[in-house]
């Protein structure tokens, strides 16, 4: 199991957190730093890296839990969490989303413009499928969505493939895509 908490660029986990772990990962017979993952727990490290001894693709299967600090540039704009609030529940204007130009300047779904405006969004539940159904394993689902959103969602959700998203991080993305349509409407307006 995994967290994924989105934080601006600027932000330096081993200054942060000096005693967190970083995950690895195995690439090539060779233990090596996971990019954004550490571990707050006593796992164990390997002596030469300073790495957890255990990649992160097993480390679950021992009850560690990693913590992804991901780079979001979106939120290096703001000064608050009040004003990341603010935007996040203002209803966007959904029907920005029938303009190309609008959709190319969006985080996440940017060159999937086709996608978008098959869909038709007008929820965050609806963006979040959005954002599933353009991963590789899942665009195959879009006819059979299109035609009844709610009987293939499960199997939308169904992680088969490490590109799936959860139901979880697809919510938590259109919701940043949400923030990004309202500050692009602000800028418009």
């Amino acid at each position: 199991m995994d967290i994924d908490i989105d934080l601006k660029p600027d932000f330096k986990l081993e200054q942060t957190f000096p005693t967190a772990i970083r995950a690895s990962i195995v690439e090539k017979g060779e233990l090596k730093k996971h990019l954004v993952g550490a571990y707050f727990q006593n796992i164990p490290k390997d002596n030469v890296t300073e790495l957890a001894a255990i990649p992160y693709q097993i480390a679950g299967d021992h009850g560690f839990m990693k913590i992804d600090f991901l780079s979001l540039k979106l939120l290096a704009i703001f000064e608050s969490k009040e004003e990341v609030l603010k935007y996040a529940r203002t209803e966007p204007n959904w029907k920005n989303l029938a303009r190309k130009s609008f959709v190319e300047k969006l985080f996440h779904i940017s060159a999937h413009y086709d996608t978008v405006s098959r869909v038709k969004p007008t929820s965050i539940l609806e963006l979040a499928d959005v954002l599933t159904l353009i991963r590789p394993g899942k665009m195959i689902l879009l006819d059979k969505y299109l035609k009844n959103k709610k009987a293939v969602r499960p199997e939308l959700y169904t992680k088969r493939s490490p590109s799936d998203l959860r139901k979880s991080h697809a919510i938590a993305y259109a919701t940043n895509v949400v923030i990004n349509m309202n500050l692009l409407e602000e800028q418009e307006i």
